[in-house]
């Protein structure tokens, strides 16, 4: 069995280095322009320098998303944009309009072009289109099933890549127009309003101000909003389709959500991998899963067409088992301190849980708790505020700390 590249998102540079220290075998992220998350954070030209120079020293890859569908003005600085991120050392370009894709070829011909999920690969012809094009990856389109993944398989020698895990889009693969026309933000050049995520009501035409709920319910409902994707519970039918590269979705989503999310992934994989015969899903990896804010899971389009099971009408809420109160910054091990950055309240008497890049988790009491002078506090609660913990075991730096969610 092949052992596929566990793809993550970069939203931010803190973001990057937390997929890869967790087990990401390459990263992707956008520049300040280009990209489709015009809300992510995103890369100054420095941090994309820095950030790509960070996944090398590691032995991995950095691609960078010139996904947007350019209009004419958009196109003025994009030959200048090319030849820095060839200079900067980008694994691949991302890119999903052809006109973009074409410019790359000739003016960078050196660096591979992954072509983008907003290409709508949807078949086998189209896979080897881009191909012949001269695209060394096709990022096949989100309505795919297994079964058409297997085809487009069997049929084309060009690498694959399949998203596995992450929110899901109204549209066609994102290709949506919503959001430009309710709001004026242009989601196919990296605004998007999330207008598929609001609630709708319905009004006939003769009863104006009359909002009638689509589904009886005093919220109103939530007709455009899909569940998230999920496929680690079928991830041996994901490996044998024989795709080179599994992606998680989020270059917005937290840091807790990427280091959880890649470091499940990352286990399941290798697992997969070493022993297919043997291999079965553990119950502490769809744990980790349900501990990040998410909605609930589906499987999208993988096994069937989605049906009203895989919508969620009545919210469009998130659910989530842990929150991120920590992150460790440093750990001395003579006092047994880590150094930690505050991300949500923390207090003494709290149970936390220490989530690390290696090795198991574990638990204990948040007993002892300094400030930076040195001082014994109860508790934490300026935001990212540095404190001095009581460890009951070694940690390292990228640590993240949590507690469970009160219910």
């Amino acid at each position: 069995m092949k052992k596929p590249e566990l793809l993550a998102p970069a939203g931010n540079m803190e973001k990057l280095k937390m997929a890869l220290l967790y087990g990401a075998d390459a990263v992707y992220l956008g520049g300040k322009s280009f990209g489709l998350r015009a809300l992510g954070g995103n890369f100054s030209r420095e941090e994309l320098e820095e950030g790509i120079s960070f996944a090398h020293g590691m032995g991995k890859k950095a691609y960078v998303t010139v996904n947007i569908f350019p209009h004419n003005s958009d196109l003025d600085g994009l030959p200048d944009y090319l030849h820095f991120l060839s200079e900067a050392g980008a694994d691949a370009l991302l890119i999903a309009d052809l006109g973009a894709f074409l410019m790359a070829r000739e003016m960078v011909p050196e660096l591979p072009i992954h072509v983008s999920t907003q290409a709508n690969a949807t078949n086998w012809a189209a896979v080897d289109g881009w191909r012949k094009l001269g695209a060394s990856r096709v990022v096949l389109a989100r309505e795919l099933s297994l079964q058409e993944i297997r085809e487009i398989r069997e049929k084309c020698p060009v690498e694959l890549e399949l998203f596995v895990h992450g929110a899901m889009c109204i549209s066609y693969s994102g290709r949506c127009l919503m959001s430009n026309y309710f709001t004026g933000r242009d989601a196919n050049r990296g605004n998007c309003a999330q207008a598929c995520r609001w609630s709708y009501r319905l009004v006939e035409e003769k009863r104006p101000g009359q909002y009638i709920p689509v589904a009886e319910d005093e919220r109103g409902t939530y007709i455009f909003n899909s569940k998230d994707l999920c496929l680690l519970p079928h991830l041996k039918e994901v490996l044998l389709s024989g795709v080179d590269s599994l992606k998680i979705e989020g270059r917005m989503k937290s840091v807790h959500y990427v280091a959880s999310v890649v470091k499940a992934y990352r286990e399941a994989i290798d697992a997969c991998a070493d022993n297919p015969e043997g291999f079965s899903i553990r119950k502490e990896w769809l744990e980790e899963l349900e501990k990040v804010s998410h909605r609930p899971y589906t499987s999208g389009f993988f096994f069937h067409r989605p049906a009203a099971k895989d919508q969620i009408y009545g919210t469009s809420s998130y659910v989530q088992t842990s929150d991120f109160v920590g992150l460790v910054l440093d750990y001395e091990e003579s006092s047994g301190l880590a150094t930690v950055e505050q991300r949500n309240n923390m207090k003494k008497g709290q149970e936390i849980e220490v989530f690390r890049p290696k090795g198991n988790l574990f638990r204990q009491e948040l007993e002892e708790m300094y400030d930076e002078e040195g001082h014994s506090i109860d508790v934490a609660p300026h935001p990212q505020q540095i404190v001095k913990i009581r460890m009951k075991q070694p940690v390292e730096p990228f640590a993240i700390l949590r507690r469970d969610v009160v219910q």
